[in-house]
């Protein structure tokens, strides 16, 4: 999820109930909610080199505690004192946690298990923003602030905004839970039709609008074609309305653009690869070789020459 989210989940765990432990714990929590970011400096090393480690090791189960010590470290020297330092590890335990398990729904995914395997987990449930999210945690944000403003006015004391938070909290999981029923039936329905004549091999549902949950972006593949549908579960699918992309027959450039170490790596990234191969005028008799991740905007490019040898590759978002 985005940072703003991140901040307020943490905001909202402080209110929740866990700042009668440590006397600095919204401000705990908030970085503990944020710190498995810290991969955002590999994006100084370049954009690869960013996706390569972005939501590697620092997001893996295995890091939680060290992140959340890194947490209190921080906090404590900001408060110069490490009075009460093991029960703020508990809560930035549960603080990075958060965080863990908000980008797990995402479509984006993360690498639980590093350094012992490096694959790819996700749920699919959610947008990296998603503005349900924003609404209810903006909502237990502001609405004890606000109550503070008309309290004042009437003379009476304003309460912590625990109630809020729990609810927010609350509606979150149930949220999240919805989206889950709702994102298997939309694989039901791609999965139970024929497109271009053929049985799919593959289907994922991505989510659509950031504002309406019940809205995917469909992605079929089938031996021939990869297909993309946008979806509304409240109206009837039509397999004939998707974006039709067909599959480049297999041929040695891309086979020796597969090789080199730029789409090697961009390709334990990419879920769902596709493919282009497009001829050029300059040099003569080469090929341009694209392969995009179907999920986002990243497109790794190779151009192999007529004689099947790569003169260039490139990455770019």
């Amino acid at each position: 999820m985005d940072n703003l989210t991140h901040t307020l989940t943490g905001l909202a765990l402080s209110r929740a109930g866990l700042s009668r432990y440590y006397g600095r714990a919204p401000l705990l929590l908030m970085i503990a909610a944020n710190i498995p970011d810290i991969d955002v400096t590999w994006s100084w090393r370049g954009s690869l080199r960013y996706l390569e480690h972005h939501r590697a090791i620092t997001h893996s189960i295995s890091m939680i505690p060290v992140m959340a010590l890194v947490s209190v470290l921080i906090v404590c020297g900001i408060g110069r004192s490490i009075r009460g330092w093991k029960i703020a590890w508990g809560l930035a335990i549960i603080g990075v946690a958060s965080h863990v398990l908000l980008d797990w729904t995402n479509a984006y995914g993360i690498r639980l298990l590093l350094p012992f395997s490096s694959r790819w987990f996700q749920l699919d449930l959610t947008n990296i923003f998603d503005f349900w999210f924003w609404g209810i945690l903006a909502l237990a944000w502001l609405g004890p602030l606000l109550a503070k403003l008309v309290n004042s006015e009437m003379g009476a004391k304003a309460g912590p905004g625990r109630g809020l938070a729990i609810f927010a909290l609350c509606f979150l999981m149930l949220y999240d839970a919805g989206r889950f029923f709702a994102h298997q039936r939309a694989l039901e329905i791609l999965n139970s039709r024929i497109y271009q004549g053929g049985v799919p091999t593959r289907v994922a549902a991505f989510p659509g609008s950031a504002a309406n949950p019940l809205e995917w972006s469909g992605w079929v593949e089938t031996p021939v074609v990869v297909e993309n549908f946008s979806m509304n579960e409240r109206e009837q699918f039509d397999p004939e309305s998707g974006m039709v992309f067909y599959k480049p027959e297999p041929s040695p450039a891309l086979d020796a653009a597969r090789r080199t170490m730029l789409i090697e790596n961009f390709l334990k990234f990419a879920r769902y690869p596709l493919w282009r191969v497009t001829p050029m005028t300059e040099p003569d008799g080469a090929q341009r070789v694209d392969v995009r991740d179907w999920r986002f905007p990243f497109t790794a490019s190779a151009i192999v020459d007529a004689s099947n040898r790569v003169v260039a590759t490139s990455f770019s978002f």
